[in-house]
């Protein structure tokens, strides 16, 4: 199953054999659902910056340039070519780069930040979507758990590199499993009833409760009233998740395409969700560029957020977390994003989230960073840190959520971080009454790696995590035996020209 023609792949290069394996990724890494935009004139910038500054330090280091990009050190050359290049967004130094121990010690301080990635996804064995599942032999034979080691055939996408990648080459402690469904059965992310034996089986095997799972919700297909009945009574979901598009798999087929403030349609499921505890309504919004819309003029409607003030509103008892935050330029040139935001000071439709609290007299709407922050931050940083803006300033630091998306553009610990160094520039505070994000382990940044999610699911830390579990001790073996981030990307990259 694909969803670019044959021309358009012709186009492309798999992302972990064409791609510069550096920390933070140097160009945009798609899956086959959208052309990635080509390299960009600053983003080849940073790349020749850092291949030139990690070809020395790692001599002098004593390392290869591959070993020096898993280290500190080369995470933080990565945000320093970018500075040197984008402008002073991050918080990294040269100093930094150069000195493992600096690095080092700043990267343990923080390797205990307790950290939930709220948007996270793997693919199933048997799927059909090929262009989401690269095949390569990069987890090999590790030697440090039975389960997870010996020649390794399956997609990078799937479980066994998802382990990897989320839990032991990031800083993240818990992850939340979604999904995305289709009106064809089989090319759903995964079954819903594998969603939570994945959670069960995570659960299990780390002695303590790494993970939480969404059930998918398919409002106006037959009998799906009657599956939120199943799982509220089997599955027990920690949230919901719903496309308002429908199939946002097959576009082009997207029978049953919905509005969150359909009163007939949704206020059924909110009333079940509402008795049931299960409070959280994940939402995918945006991700619709022009060229989307040009293609599939249809579902435009659906993919904004004029139908979340009203259903807030109606349902104060409930939350609404809209997910990628309703940014609608990925798959679209970051350029075009960038420049909507410098001539107008907003972004569709992530400024009209932010501004559907005053509008709405609302508290229970939330804004997910998967997708939003991995686009822009490689691309645009400045973009990155205006949408942190306002965000921050529309929903406050307490509605704004950590999601990555990943594994679509690998392990997660780029992303972290790239928010933990991340400031908003003094000039656009100013400018627009944005508040300073503050240091990597400030309130704000705390708030939104953990504290928010923790308060909307109920997830006590302390209980939860209670000391050294089984992934930790994992963790500690898999580092001590020479570990380390692929720094891979799946997907695809446009050739160069």
């Amino acid at each position: 199953m694909k969803f670019l023609t044959d021309e358009q792949l012709a186009e492309l290069s798999p992302a972990e054999t064409a791609s510069f394996p550096s920390p933070v990724p140097t160009q945009i890494v798609s899956s086959d659902e959208y052309l990635p935009v080509p390299q960009t004139d600053k983003q080849r910038q940073v790349e020749a910056r850092l291949k030139e500054m990690s070809s020395r330090l790692a001599r002098r280091q004593g390392l290869s340039r591959r070993r020096f990009f898993q280290t500190a050190s080369g995470m933080a050359a990565s945000f320093v070519a970018m500075n040197e290049v984008f402008g002073p967004v991050f918080d990294a130094t040269p100093a930094e780069a150069a000195t493992p121990e600096l690095a080092n010690e700043r990267a343990a301080a923080l390797s205990g930040q307790f950290i939930i990635d709220g948007h996270t996804h793997f693919l199933r064995d048997d799927t059909r979507l090929a262009g989401f599942a690269k095949m390569r032999n990069a987890f090999g034979k590790l030697g440090w758990n039975k389960e997870l080691t010996g020649e390794q055939t399956l997609d990078d996408l799937k479980f066994t590199n998802y382990i990897k990648e989320v839990y032991m080459d990031s800083d993240t402690k818990v992850a939340l499993l979604s999904n995305s469904p289709s009106d064809i059965p089989q090319d759903w992310f995964i079954p819903q009833a594998v969603v939570f034996e994945t959670r069960a089986k995570v659960n299990k095997e780390a002695g303590s409760r790494r993970m939480l799972a969404h059930f998918t919700i398919t409002p106006g297909q037959p009998g799906w009233l009657d599956q939120v009945d199943q799982a509220i009574e089997v599955y027990k979901p920690d949230s919901w998740k719903g496309y308002t598009v429908g199939d946002n798999t097959h576009k082009e087929l997207a029978h049953w395409p919905w509005h969150a403030d359909d009163e007939k349609l949704m206020y059924p499921f909110y009333e079940k969700a509402a008795k049931a505890g299960i409070k959280n309504v994940c939402i995918h919004k945006g991700l619709f560029a022009p060229g989307v819309e040009k293609q599939f003029p249809r579902l435009r409607p659906y993919a904004d957020v004029s139908d979340i003030g009203k259903a807030a509103k109606d349902w104060p008892q409930l939350n609404f977390l809209v997910y990628h935050s309703a940014y609608r330029w990925v798959g679209g040139n970051p350029a075009d994003g960038m420049a909507e935001f410098d001539q107008t000071g907003r972004s569709s439709w992530t400024s009209d989230l932010a501004e559907i609290p005053e509008k709405y007299g609302v508290t229970n709407v939330y804004g997910d960073l998967g997708q939003i922050f991995a686009w822009t931050a490689v691309a645009e940083p400045r973009l990155a840190a205006a949408l942190m803006g306002m965000l921050i300033k529309g929903l406050g630091a307490d509605h704004v959520l950590w999601g990555t998306d990943a594994v679509w553009t690998g392990a997660p610990q780029w992303q972290i971080e790239g928010l933990r160094r991340l400031e908003i520039p003094e000039d656009m505070q100013k400018k627009y009454g944005f508040a300073p994000l503050g240091p990597a382990d400030g309130p704000v940044k705390r708030a939104i790696f953990a504290g928010n999610s923790a308060r909307l699911y109920n997830y006590d830390q302390h209980a939860a995590l209670p000391g050294a579990d089984r992934f930790a001790q994992l963790k500690a073996d898999y580092l001590a035996a020479g570990g380390g981030r692929s720094n891979l990307r799946y997907g695809y990259v446009r050739n160069s020209a």
